[in-house]
């Protein structure tokens, strides 16, 4: 019998993604949830259920009868980690598309319930967090002595996702978060510190800003050597950058906090992007930077990742890690973020398999 997996806001654009990898690389049966009833695509191996996470009864007895389930249903800010729980309870694998501090802390907390369990849960495996967390554990591993990690992400227009993206952006701007500087937590401001990072081409010299991301808070715990975690983020158009700006530093704080605020902001953003995407793209460049010590001298290595479509790399980074599951390759029992348990060597097989070229060096 084919493997069951379950997806959890399987209608979204990432879900949507995370969906498509998984029927083009297993052989497992898909079953896709949603608040409301509605179409899904005509392959036999994928089904529909109306599913509202609010119904925890419901979700609870649904959960039992999957090898893998698999939480897109984000914005993450509000969520809880009862998906996670009732896995454990009923023994099933599981990974998520997470994207926030706060979820993840919530997450890890169930790390010895789920080893003890002998389940597998994985978090923040997408684009960034997800690729971009392997990209590190693989630089970090050419040094003697790493020290300072400089992530840099870019996203073109929408990123081919939908409005729950834009809703996480606007949600990220609201609190100041601690970073990991001078091997100690400091509080930084969102959307501070404007950089210029030359991504690969078709990006070239493009601004990005401190941006609090689930990787700032888990790369110093699965690197204790580390000493400085950088997280930034950037759009294309550049004019999305500033319109962030002012958003985040020129609005009163009372209106950006408030879920009307958010809601009106993410609504005109994702209107807008529907007309920018037609010349931006719609793509993703991560740059990760490493800085250390190699055979006694101080060294830098650095990564690169290209792709056309922000929400289809997103889907590769949760599809790959799937497969490996359900193929019973992979099996790490505990919960861990991406970094702490995905191999290197399982992770550079995994993007060779989906053709996703990371260019690396020494430079």
């Amino acid at each position: 019998m084919n493997k069951q997996v379950l997806i959890l806001g399987g209608r979204g654009r990432i879900g949507n993604s995370v969906v498509q990898d998984i029927l083009a690389h297993t052989q497992a049966e898909v079953t896709i949830t949603g608040r409301t009833a509605g179409t899904v695509t005509d392959n036999q191996r994928v089904r529909f259920m109306v599913l509202d996470l609010m119904e925890e009864n419901k979700l609870r007895n649904a959960l039992a009868y999957f090898h893998l389930v698999i939480h897109c249903a984000g914005p993450f800010h509000y969520r809880d980690a009862k998906v996670l729980e009732y896995c454990i309870e009923h023994g099933v694998n599981y990974l998520d598309v997470s994207d926030h501090r706060s979820f993840t802390i919530k997450a890890l907390e169930y790390h010895y319930q789920a080893m003890n369990a002998g389940v597998t849960a994985i978090v923040n495996t997408g684009i960034f967090p997800g690729i971009s967390n392997s990209m590190v554990r693989h630089d970090i591993e050419q040094f003697d002595q790493a020290e300072t990690i400089h992530l840099s992400y870019l996203v073109a227009g929408s990123g081919g996702a939908g409005i729950t993206v834009m809703r996480t952006t606007f949600l990220g701007l609201q609190n100041p978060f601690d970073a990991w500087i001078d091997g100690k937590w400091q509080v930084v401001k969102p959307y501070t510190q404007r950089e210029i990072i030359n991504f690969p081409a078709p990006y070239g010299n493009s601004g990005v800003y401190w941006f609090d991301m689930p990787e700032t808070f888990t790369l110093p715990t699965a690197f204790p050597e580390i000493k400085n975690v950088i997280t930034k983020f950037g759009s294309v158009p550049d004019f999305y950058n500033h319109l962030t700006w002012i958003a985040a530093h020129i609005f009163p704080q009372s209106w950006i906090k408030s879920k009307f605020g958010v809601e009106f902001l993410s609504n005109v953003s994702h209107k807008m992007t529907n007309i920018t995407d037609n010349f931006s793209g719609i793509g993703v460049a991560i740059c990760s930077k490493v800085y250390g010590y190699k055979d006694g001298k101080a060294a830098t290595y650095r990564s690169n990742l290209v792709h056309n479509n922000t929400a289809i790399a997103a889907g590769i980074g949760t599809g790959t890690i799937a497969q490996l599951l359900l193929e019973d390759k992979f099996s790490k029992p505990g919960v861990y973020p991406v970094e702490a348990a995905f191999p290197t060597d399982l992770f550079e097989q995994a993007m060779d398999s989906r053709g996703l070229k990371i260019n690396s060096d020494w430079i």
